[in-house]
């Protein structure tokens, strides 16, 4: 049992910067956070656990029944990620390119110290064994000097492309060419950017996180080994008996001049070619969602709405099913994974054709990362927009991705790509 003390923060207490340095001190770390962004599914403003007291660090073969073991020997609330690469787990599937990350594919925590930020109250959920440890951490979370980054200035990193403009456009042309001979419908097509550098994580996850401010973002940290996410995207979350997913597909930028801004949301909306993108994934995720639903019980709560960040505006649909309370949260992640709007329909044929014109392996990147409470709920987000660095190369890379359809010209998906990858480049060359 964990013990739990309240406490009250100012109004205007920088509690984020300072709890992200506090994640950094520890060998272990994971910070959640909603930017305030409200939603009917969300619990909290902040999460944060902190330290290992105990942990599943395991690879594809059983991963997902020793996560389901796991939790239920813990029976607590337990931290972490899934990579892509599980899918070689569910389906007959591999993964040969290139891994220069170097992440465990399957990682979660029990941690020593838990903390949950809603509106002004903070909520110190700690263990016995550093219960005692709870106003020490509070009075240094006040303080002004407590808890600073203490990094020696980085120099900008030459961020490199695994493609370039035109073999980008020819790798999409191959996989139109799968969509014109019915091998696909949609596929959800990546490219990394990189490189071969040490940055400071604490400075750029700060920096991503204030230019973006994503529902769904988090700062990952296990050792050398760092996940800056500033993800948009909610994948799947438990409450109770209700399911729900929440896939993003449609992009479109945002503009300084309201009017102009508010045109583009618009033509977003009305998008043919986007809509038909979110539709497409939307069914698959219906039928996801179906094999563990109560019959008739699946739902499409919001079909292609448009929601405003601050980098750009998504189109994103709602889905919602009921399920059986005794049912085992793993075995709902993994009948829905990996998740539908970075895979494609239909889901094998799409991963199979993504890693063979792909040319890096995925890793973390269009994974997931979240956390189970000790009642089976959980929420997931997709690992979107996010940066990935390996401290002890160093290495840090950013990937992203758009969903390849039969109307889609390879040099506007390059357009696209390079709107999405503009947050993390200006958090990196800071």
């Amino acid at each position: 049992m964990r013990s739990i003390e309240t406490r009250e923060i100012p109004a205007s207490f920088d509690v984020l910067s300072r709890l992200v340095n506090w994640a950094n001190q520890a060998t272990v770390s994971c910070l959640l956070t909603s930017n305030q962004n409200k939603d009917r599914y969300g619990t909290f403003d902040m999460l944060l656990g902190v330290e290992a007291h105990t942990q599943l660090v395991t690879s594809t073969g059983h991963a997902f029944d020793e996560l389901s073991q796991y939790r239920k020997e813990t029976q607590d609330y337990i931290l972490g990620f899934l990579t892509y690469d599980l899918k070689n787990e569910l389906e007959d599937l591999d993964s040969n390119n290139p891994d220069h990350l170097e992440f465990p594919e399957l990682y979660f925590f029990q941690p020593e110290k838990l903390v949950k930020l809603t509106g002004n109250q903070i909520t110190f959920m700690y263990l016995p064994h550093v219960a005692n440890e709870i106003e020490a951490d509070y009075q240094a979370l006040l303080s002004q000097h407590e808890f600073k980054n203490q990094a020696a200035p980085i120099t900008k990193p030459k961020i490199q492309v695994r493609f370039n403009r035109d073999a980008y456009c020819s790798q999409v042309n191959k996989m139109l060419d799968h969509i014109h001979r019915g091998d696909i419908y949609e596929a959800n097509f990546c490219q990394e950017f990189y490189a071969e550098a040490a940055i400071d994580p604490v400075k750029s996850f700060l920096h991503l996180n204030e230019i973006s401010e994503a529902p769904f973002a988090a700062f990952f940290k296990k050792d050398a080994q760092f996940a800056l996410c500033s993800s948009p995207e909610r994948f799947l979350v438990k409450r109770g008996t209700k399911l729900i997913s929440q896939p993003i597909k449609g992009t479109a930028p945002r503009h300084m001049d309201h009017k102009l801004d508010t045109k583009h949301a618009s033509m977003l909306a009305q998008d043919a070619k986007e809509r038909s993108e979110n539709i497409m994934i939307t069914d698959l995720v219906r039928n996801d969602l179906s094999k563990k639903a109560r019959k008739g019980s699946v739902v499409v709560e919001e079909l292609c709405k448009v929601y405003s960040f601050k980098q750009v505006h998504q189109m994103i649909s709602t889905i919602s099913a009921e399920i059986d309370l005794q049912e085992d949260p793993i075995e709902l992640l993994k009948m829905a994974y990996p998740m539908g709007s970075m895979t494609g329909a239909p889901k094998v044929s799409a991963m199979q054709i993504i890693e063979e014109l792909e040319n890096h392996q995925r890793g973390l990147y269009s994974g997931s990362i979240g956390y189970f409470e000790p009642n089976g709920d959980f929420d997931f987000n997709v690992v979107i927009r996010s940066i990935l660095y390996n401290a002890a190369k160093p290495y840090v890379s950013f990937s992203v991705g758009s969903a390849i359809t039969a109307p889609a010209t390879a040099a506007k998906e390059y357009e696209e790509c390079l709107l999405k990858a503009k947050a993390m480049r200006e958090a990196l060359e800071i």
